[in-house]
């Protein structure tokens, strides 16, 4: 029997399909092709969420988020009670993507910190854990993420592209730490280390796509599909078998996204 996956992390909606050759649904059957059977959509602002609802709705094995990425300045910004509603949602598993990150935005960052906060509180509100994005912002993240309590929720370190005693910190405080095409790239010597100390219980995988699809795609477009290359790294990295790191990142997806229906 083939292994199954998941994805714990793409934008379905955001995926250029001129350059994919179909839609949405042809990603996912994509996917499915390659053992991957769950993914999570998650979300990046509220102005082109009701859409990407629409997109994933009759996709029975594609979860969905609810948050306002760091580095969006164009739309709203929402307030806890707003993010409490929207997860309300079936589909909705976690909050997110939320978090810090100073690499892109410049200037006086306290409205980041400020919607951070938010969508910490609004987790704890709606029981539903968080997606957290951390960029050239690690020692903030960890504070705010201490002073919020966001262990009282947990969640996971997306895309997760900083050291092990990050990780340790955010392990500390319940979180699961997801590891994406990156650790497939010969110079990511660092996050290879992670990876290969992560207990198999605290660990993710996901795509991230349409960015950063892993060797052998490297600089390619993304998609759901590619996760399989990023468990089998992985694996290698660890002496493992692919079929463990399967196992175990979906079992952690599930206890994680506890909202997850399958």
């Amino acid at each position: 029997m083939t292994a199954v996956l998941v994805d714990s992390h793409c934008h379905i909606d955001l995926m250029d399909y001129e350059k994919l050759g179909g839609d949405p649904k042809q990603a996912v059957a994509m996917a499915e092709a390659n053992g991957v059977g769950h993914m999570l959509c998650v979300s990046v602002n509220l102005e082109q969420y009701p859409a990407m609802r629409e997109t994933v709705k009759d996709m029975p094995n594609v979860f969905v988020s609810v948050g306002v990425h760091p580095n969006e300045t164009e739309g709203r910004d929402p307030s806890v009670e707003e993010l409490v509603e929207l997860a309300a949602d079936d589909k909705v598993v976690a909050i997110g993507e939320t978090g810090l990150d100073y690499f892109r935005s410049e200037g006086d960052l306290e409205w980041q910190r400020e919607r951070f906060r938010r969508h910490i509180a609004a987790a704890k509100q709606s029981g539903k854990p968080l997606i957290i994005h951390s960029r050239e912002a690690r020692d903030d993240t960890i504070r705010l993420m201490r002073e919020e309590h966001a262990e009282e929720i947990g969640g996971v370190m997306h895309c997760f592209a900083e050291d092990w005693e990050m990780a340790e910190q955010a392990m500390a405080l319940g979180f699961y730490i997801s590891f994406s095409g990156i650790v497939t790239f010969k110079s990511a010597t660092t996050l290879q280390d992670v990876a290969r100390r992560t207990p198999l219980e605290r660990m993710l995988v996901e795509t991230d796509s349409p960015w950063l699809a892993p060797v052998p795609y490297r600089g390619k477009t993304n998609q759901p599909a590619y996760v399989k290359y990023v468990a089998e790294y992985i694996a290698t990295l660890r002496g493992d078998s692919f079929e463990n790191i399967a196992r175990a990142s979906t079992e952690n997806f599930f206890t994680l996204f506890n909202a997850a229906k399958t």
